[in-house]
């Protein structure tokens, strides 16, 4: 079971509130992905995008009794480089009149591998050519800001889609035989392969 609305009750239930994932690069040639920070930190931050939304979208989802513990662990393995455990109200888009109580993985600005804030060109062309086990990282931004569009017509990014755009225009320019994007070869090399499972996805991010 899924359900649509925002993050900002105690419940017998285990929710899992999703807006990212990880492993879209290397340790040697690290992708990019979204987390969760507090806007009091953000409210710090030399951005080149000068506002925030009041409310972070998503979908939580709700764990059968009897998985909650191999979906716990799964997601222990996945997201333990780079994000901890945290717990967030997430507000259903229903208008339910409780929020529910959800387990998210956030990279807090902290954890070694927290890059804050970049040069929106630059961070386009990283991502553009970045890939790990799980894929491209371009495929990942590309997914993220079509699925934050998707989940209601308040729910979509401004800094998400200016980066898609970004990618967008350098895979057209590329296509259109200009040179490659300044400063990197295409794909970052690396020796991992993509997985087709979820059983062989986690014996990779084991290893």
């Amino acid at each position: 079971m899924a359900a649509n609305g925002t993050t900002t009750s105690e419940a017998d239930e285990f929710w899992i509130f999703g807006y990212g994932q990880d492993h879209r690069g290397t340790p040697e040639a690290p992708g990019r992905v979204v987390t969760l920070i507090e806007r009091s930190f953000w409210a710090e931050l030399v951005d080149a995008h000068d506002s925030a939304p009041e409310k972070v979208w998503g979908t939580a989802y709700r764990i059968q009794a009897d998985k909650v513990a191999e979906v716990r662990e799964y997601l222990d393995i996945r997201e333990i480089n780079g994000y901890t455990i945290h717990y967030a109200p997430f507000h259903p888009a229903d208008a339910s009149p409780r929020p529910i109580r959800t387990l998210v993985y956030i990279g807090t600005p902290e954890n070694d591998q927290f890059t804050g804030p970049q040069d929106p060109q630059l961070l386009a062309e990283h991502i553009y050519v970045s890939e790990g086990p799980s894929g491209l990282n371009r495929d990942y931004l590309l997914s993220l800001e079509r699925a934050l569009d998707e989940l209601s017509p308040d729910s979509g990014d401004a800094h998400v889609t200016d980066l898609s755009d970004r990618v967008r225009k350098i895979d057209r320019k590329r296509r259109e035989g200009q040179p490659q994007v300044e400063g990197f070869g295409h794909p970052v090399p690396h020796q991992f392969r993509r997985v087709s499972s979820v059983e062989e996805q986690e014996e990779t991010e084991k290893a």
